[in-house]
């Protein structure tokens, strides 16, 4: 039977451990176990590994708000999406997360599924958290959180969009001027019936934004758009597979299908590749996003490529204080690349 180390005296039953327990432990002062913990002012590297051997004998866990609130600083920083299902949102998450690991702020964040009730019951949970600032997607949000969030003394960075009006600084690029740009790209190209395939229309207004856009082009051109399918459901390859398959059996006789993501696009290209449709010849096919994954498919697919953790990275810089003031305008464009590929 190993014996046992005379320090580790066992808990009471139902005692949260303190940082006063690890002090004793460590042979120490609170003071000191506050600064390791805190990762503030010098403090030797034994000492400090003996904090540390101390906190996880009792399994002791800094509670770093409680630490934040009490010195008027928080070491959180909110951030609500739409959804999760889009790898376009988890690019951002990872440039957040990229920028606040410097200087150890963490992120915590919410998914409201596209619904302004969700998203403003996610905010409303984080700002009890008191955190640093908070990131939040899109310009559009019910009239009662805009205004709670403008009386908010907090910074708020809203991403993915600049066309409107920021409660302080949003950070993205124009889905109006994208959409305008893939419009004249189509037309230089010759393309004059133009089909278009979205998902959740009344959910994704940048999409809307977009497409509306993109729309108006075309037809101040001359141009028709002859057919426009969304649907409901979430976005994916195979929604693109089918809304694709009922254009082209519709009758409408498109040259050209733009499609609201790169998702819907790469399943609309497959289903052409199963039916021996030509493209381009047959039909011209974009998208936008410019996803990585599209550098694995048979052909390069024509989109609107967004910076995506570029976005995350400058607006978690941004909330968490790391921004020189000079660069706190209301709207920072990170622009767009069009990519001309092998489907136009």
């Amino acid at each position: 039977m190993s014996k046992r180390d005379p320090r580790k005296k066992a808990m009471p039953v139902g005692k949260n451990p303190t940082m006063t327990d690890v002090a004793r432990i460590a042979d120490v002062s609170q003071m000191t176990v506050s600064r390791v913990m805190r990762k503030s002012g010098y403090v030797s590297s034994v000492v400090v590994e003996r904090v540390y051997n101390a906190a996880a004998t009792v399994g002791y866990v800094h509670n770093r708000l409680a630490g934040g609130l009490a010195g008027g600083d928080s070491s959180l920083v909110g951030v609500v999406l739409p959804t999760l299902q889009n790898r376009v949102f988890s690019e951002v998450l990872s440039g957040v997360t990229s920028a606040l690991g410097d200087i150890q702020v963490q992120p915590v964040f919410g998914v409201s599924e596209y619904s302004e009730e969700v998203e403003s019951a996610l905010v409303l949970d984080l700002l009890a958290w008191r955190p640093k600032g908070l990131i939040i997607s899109g310009l559009e949000h019910s009239a009662s959180l805009r205004e709670t969030l403008l009386a908010s003394s907090i910074k708020i960075a809203e991403i993915m969009d600049i066309d409107g009006s920021p409660i302080e600084s949003c950070f993205g690029f124009s889905h109006r001027k994208a959409g305008r740009e893939m419009a004249r790209h189509l037309l230089e190209k010759g393309y004059r019936r133009v089909a278009y395939i979205g998902s959740q229309p009344d959910k994704d207004l940048r999409a809307k934004k977009r497409f509306t856009s993109f729309k108006n082009t075309i037809r101040k051109q001359g141009a028709q758009v002859v057919a426009e399918i969304t649907s409901d459901e979430p976005t994916s390859m195979l929604l693109g597979r089918h809304c694709t398959d009922q254009i082209l059996r519709g009758g409408h006789k498109p040259d050209v299908i733009y499609y609201a993501n790169d998702d819907l696009a790469a399943g609309g290209l497959m289903h052409c590749l199963a039916q021996q449709i030509r493209v381009p010849d047959d039909i011209a096919l974009a998208g936008f996003n410019g996803l990585s994954f599209l550098e694995s498919l048979p052909q390069q697919i024509t989109t609107t490529r967004t910076p995506r953790f570029e976005i995350g990275t400058v607006a978690a810089r941004f909330v968490s204080g790391q921004m020189p003031e000079t660069d706190n305008a209301p709207k920072h464009d990170l622009g767009v690349e069009l990519l001309a590929g092998e489907t136009s």
